[in-house]
């Protein structure tokens, strides 16, 4: 069996993740070769995940000819140079979320989240999403976009059913929310694209068009997005300092609140909510409202175990679930948190389509709707109005 060899980009928390995911990968030889990362942070990550060879540039990664795999763990507004770059340097591609963005243009007015149309914003990323999509298909390589709520099993069994059923799906409401990303470069529109509504609302959005056209194939029907509508907000501007204690949120030009209501060419309906202002841990949930029954997916937090603790010092070396602020009182205590949220098969998928050559699941079609619609949720936001698409 031919080794897969695969050169990570980024050491964060994310790529954390990903490495978690290749160890465990059955059935296909995969190493995780080498990574690049322009910190000295990516010395150590290297030595701690025995990883042989360590670059401090991108084009010195992608120009290592025993890679077969780049997986870009980067910030958004790198993503679609990287993308290119690899893919033309004959690599296959694994990209984190989101897909693409508008991350601003020479001559913009500052900061662009507040200055620039989002209409503008929405007629460019569409632009750079065609020119991204062109160049990956004339490379023949494969694009692999690390959605892992679509491998989520909660999400995975709702398809299932859905596909047994093939019940009419007439309303969904996804949600990811939590109490702020820790990050500097999330408070900013040019690093991120957007607020908590791409940053974190991609996850359920991606999840509500997959389950959609799972839907549509189990009916032998075509059903897309006719129109979007949009709220956002900053709904923490006006918190004193002493009460930002437990939210991290402080946002420049981006929102910390936001929701998206999608309307389906069938008549159906979809709403994706996201706040950075939700305390108790990360909120990871799909409601999902059929002609022959109701699914609840229910990612996080779940009730695989809960805990009631006195001590925050005895569990100080004790993971309980991500972005919750202390231990003790009742906590939904998330086991085996990358299989519980897709990371294990959503890896799996992408080392098995490397192998063989299939398409993988979540694939650059579902990545160029997720974005295009979530931009149509801002340009809606912005105008107070329906966008048709």
């Amino acid at each position: 069996m031919a080794r897969i060899r695969v050169g990570l980009v980024g050491c964060g928390f994310v790529s954390e993740l990903h490495m978690y995911a290749f160890r465990r990968v059955y059935g296909v030889d995969v190493e995780v070769a080498a990574v690049a990362a322009r910190g000295d942070h990516v010395v150590e990550f290297a030595v701690r995940h025995n990883i042989p060879r360590v670059y401090r540039s991108f084009a010195d990664l992608i120009a290592d000819a025993d890679l077969d795999v780049i997986d870009i763990c980067t910030p958004p507004n790198l993503h679609a140079g990287m993308i290119v770059g690899a893919m033309q340097a004959g690599k296959h591609v694994i990209c984190e979320k989101p897909f693409a963005g508008y991350f601003g243009r020479e001559g913009d007015e500052q900061p662009i989240g507040k200055r620039v149309p989002k209409a503008l914003m929405y007629e460019r990323v569409l632009e750079e999403m065609d020119a991204t999509r062109a160049a990956i298909e004339r490379t023949g390589k494969l694009f692999m976009y690390a959605e892992d709520w679509i491998y989520a099993p909660a999400v995975t069994k709702t398809a299932e059913i859905i596909r047994a059923t093939k019940d009419k799906i007439l309303f969904m409401k996804g949600e990811e929310s939590h109490s702020g990303s820790h990050a500097a470069h999330a408070a900013q529109w040019a690093m991120t694209g957007g607020g908590s509504l791409i940053r974190m609302g991609c996850h359920p959005l991606s999840a509500v068009l997959y389950l959609k056209q799972v839907e549509a194939k189990a009916r032998g029907e075509r059903i897309r997005v006719a129109s979007v509508t949009g709220d956002v907000g900053n709904v923490t501007a006006g918190l004193k300092p002493e009460e930002r204690v437990y939210i991290k949120a402080n946002p420049v030009d981006v929102e910390d609140w936001g929701t998206l209501t999608a309307t389906f060419s069938d008549g159906t309906k979809a709403t994706v909510f996201s706040g950075d202002m939700i305390m108790g841990g990360v909120r990871n949930l799909i409601e999902t409202y059929t002609s022959g029954g109701s699914l609840f997916a229910n990612i996080t937090p779940n009730t695989h175990l809960m805990s009631y603790q006195t001590s925050e010092d005895k569990l100080a070396g004790v993971y309980i679930t991500e972005k919750v602020d202390r231990k003790t009182g009742w906590q939904y205590v998330c086991l085996e948190e990358e299989w519980t949220r897709g990371y294990l098969q959503e890896i799996q998928d992408f080392m098995e389509c490397v192998a063989t050559g299939r398409q993988p699941l979540s694939d650059l079609a579902l990545a160029y709707e997720t974005i295009k619609v979530n931009y149509a949720g801002y340009w809606a936001a912005e105008e107070g109005r329906r966008v048709v698409l």
